[in-house]
C-alpha cells in the first residue's frame, strides 16, 4: 500500500489484523502518507464494484483459509469489489513445488534468511495442504508463534477457481 501510494496511486488497505493495521498507518504517517487502511475479513468486504484492481500478495488471506470454500470464497468477494473490466494480482503458494522439491527442506533453508521459523511441518499430496508450526518476529521484536494450515494450488485449479 505505501509503495503504490508513492508511485501516485489511490489504495484501499485492507486486513483482519488490527495490529498490523495500526503498524501500516504508523509507517504511512512517517512518511505522510494518506492511506484509507480499513480491517476486513476478505471473505466479507463491504464493496461493490468500487476498485479497478485488488492486490493480494505475499498469500494474503488467499490460501491461508482452512476450507478451500473459504479460499474461493475469498476470490468471489474479490471479483465483487471489482469495477467492469477490473484486474486482480495475486501470489499462491505453488502447488507443483511440493512435487519436486522436499518442503521441509525449503523450509530448513529458508528459516535462517527470514524472521521466520518452521517447525513440525506436514505437507499431505492428497489436499495439497501444509500444516506447520511458524514462529515469527514483528517489527518490534515480538515473538508469536502461529498454527499454519497453508493450501497450495496447481496452475489448472487457478484456472478453473477464476473462470
Amino acid at each position: 500500500s505505501i509503495e503504490l501510494t508513492k508511485r501516485g496511486y489511490r489504495v484501499t488497505g485492507i486486513d483482519l489484523s488490527e495490529s498490523l493495521l495500526e503498524r501500516a498507518k504508523e509507517k504511512a504517517k512517517a512518511q505522510n502518507l494518506h492511506i484509507d487502511f480499513q480491517k476486513h475479513d476478505a471473505r466479507r468486504l463491504p464493496f461493490k464494484n468500487e476498485f479497478d484492481l485488488a492486490i493480494m500478495i505475499c498469500e494474503g488471506a488467499f490460501p491461508l483459509m482452512e476450507t478451500d470454500e473459504m479460499n474461493y470464497g475469498i476470490l468471489k468477494n474479490v471479483y465483487n469489489v471489482l469495477k467492469s473490466p477490473g484486474k486482480v494480482i495475486f501470489t499462491t503458494l505453488n502447488g507443483l513445488f511440493p512435487l519436486f522439491n522436499s518442503v521441509e527442506e525449503f523450509c530448513a533453508e529458508t528459516t535462517d534468511e527470514e524472521n521466520a521459523t518452521y517447525k513440525n511441518y506436514t505437507f499431505d499430496l492428497m489436499t495439497f495442504r501444509d500444516f506447520n508450526i511458524t514462529t515469527v518476529e514483528d517489527d518490534f521484536g515480538n515473538i508469536k508463534e502461529l498454527e499454519c494450515n497453508e493450501r497450495y494450488y496447481v496452475p489448472s485449479e487457478i484456472t478453473w477457481l477464476l473462470k
